[in-house]
């Protein structure tokens, strides 16, 4: 949709052939995974009709072609995150493995007994286990930025905790447990300001805003495809290109290599040296067929419309009784996630999916978090462009029957 063409989710919403096929379907579980639009289902499609081949050194013009339209993905991608240069981004299978990637490569190469990895209780397992993995194996040591009552990240703490002694401070754009948003701006400069390397899991902020990695001033960036209306199977990251120079391969085996003997192999310069293997080819070029697709539209257009869902699902929950609303005062994408006294939240999504309604429900992957908080799970209802303001009001409807028949 042209960015001149006035804002409509219902004719996003006819963007996306799933609806078509479940007219029915009330899907709020988009920060676990969102919805494919017919742009993206077309580019993947159209990849494999007319340029499948493998990338790279082919002596053949589809190999060429193929080899075109995956890296000209990777030049499409660094356009839309602002990075300074296309071989600052790799491709991983998502945001997992980017972290995995960062941490074993840089980390295993760079931290030394007694370096402290600083990370926000707000993380996802994915931003926290890797780090874990790699303390236990270089003597550095992970240390936790607690969180305030309202489960916001305890800005006096981290302030207190920056020492000489940190060389990598770990933090979410957005939580993808409760939405919370904490300010990168001032934490970026507080920890470059002790000589420490900043990691930001932008898996969740990505779809709902973007980012400008130049203006973020972090070193690496990671993020999965399909929460952004991309493939599964394909993420990025991104990091500066000066620590890419210095950072060893993690996989081994074809493309990320230079020469290979028996007396000694010698790598590829990045991004290459990180992408051993075939990579996700048509996965890349349906990734950037999705930020393609997002640039087409107004980014703060979607966002007020993301948010707007958001207050007006919560202002519609204030007349149920039971309800507490997670980080309900603190700054937050369009995410909210509920408690309920006297209620397992499991118990209330069944009832909901019974009513067409898809939620989330468990710790998602944050289980720090939910022990800060004190809870053993929430539901998390979770707001994309193609969502509906008759999809709040059907969600209240129905949330306010399943707890009656819970009651």
């Amino acid at each position: 949709m042209p960015m001149n063409v006035p804002f409509s989710a219902a004719r996003i919403r006819d963007e996306f052939p799933v609806f078509r096929h479940h007219p029915d379907l009330i899907y709020l579980d988009n920060a676990a995974t969102t919805q494919k639009p017919l742009a993206v289902l077309d580019a993947e499609r159209r990849f494999y009709e007319t340029a499948n081949a493998n990338i790279h050194r082919a002596a053949h013009r589809l190999g060429s072609a193929a080899t075109d339209a995956f890296e000209g993905a990777r030049t499409r991608i660094a356009a839309h995150l602002n990075a300074a240069h296309p071989d600052e981004v790799l491709f991983t299978r998502g945001t997992t493995e980017a972290i995995n990637l960062a941490a074993h490569s840089w980390g295993r190469a760079h931290l030394r007994p007694g370096d402290v990895i600083l990370l926000s209780t707000l993380e996802h397992h994915a931003n926290i286990v890797p780090w874990q993995l790699v303390a236990q194996a270089t003597g550095a040591i992970v240390k936790p930025i607690p969180l305030d009552a309202d489960g916001t990240i305890d800005q006096r703490a981290f302030l207190s905790l920056l020492t000489p002694a940190i060389r990598l401070v770990g933090l979410t754009q957005c939580s993808n447990a409760t939405g919370v948003l904490p300010p990168l701006a001032p934490m970026i400069a507080a920890a470059k300001a002790v000589g420490a390397l900043v990691m930001i899991d932008g898996a969740q902020g990505i779809a709902h805003g973007g980012v400008d990695l130049q203006a973020l001033g972090a070193d690496f960036y990671a993020f999965s495809g399909h929460k952004l209306y991309g493939p599964t199977g394909v993420g990025v990251l991104w990091a500066r290109r000066e620590l890419l120079a210095k950072m060893p391969p993690w996989q081994a085996g074809g493309e990320m290599i230079d020469r290979v003997s028996f007396d000694g192999t010698t790598f590829a310069e990045p991004p290459f040296r990180f992408e051993a293997g075939t990579p996700p080819i048509a996965q890349a070029v349906g990734l950037a067929a999705a930020m393609d697709w997002l640039a087409g539209h107004d980014r703060d257009t979607l966002l007020r419309h993301e948010l707007a869902l958001r207050e007006r699902f919560e202002a519609g929950l204030v007349q149920l009784d039971c309800i507490r609303v997670l980080s309900a005062s603190a700054p937050r994408g369009p995410i909210t996630a509920l408690a309920f006294d006297g209620l397992h939240p499991y118990d209330v999504a069944q009832f909901l999916d019974g009513y067409g309604v898809a939620v989330r429900v468990g710790q998602h992957c944050a289980g720090p978090l939910h022990q800060a908080l004190g809870l053993n799970g929430s539901l998390r209802a979770s707001f994309a462009a193609y969502n509906t303001e008759a999809d709040v009001d059907a969600t209240l409807a129905a949330l306010a029957t399943t707890l009656e028949q819970l009651a």
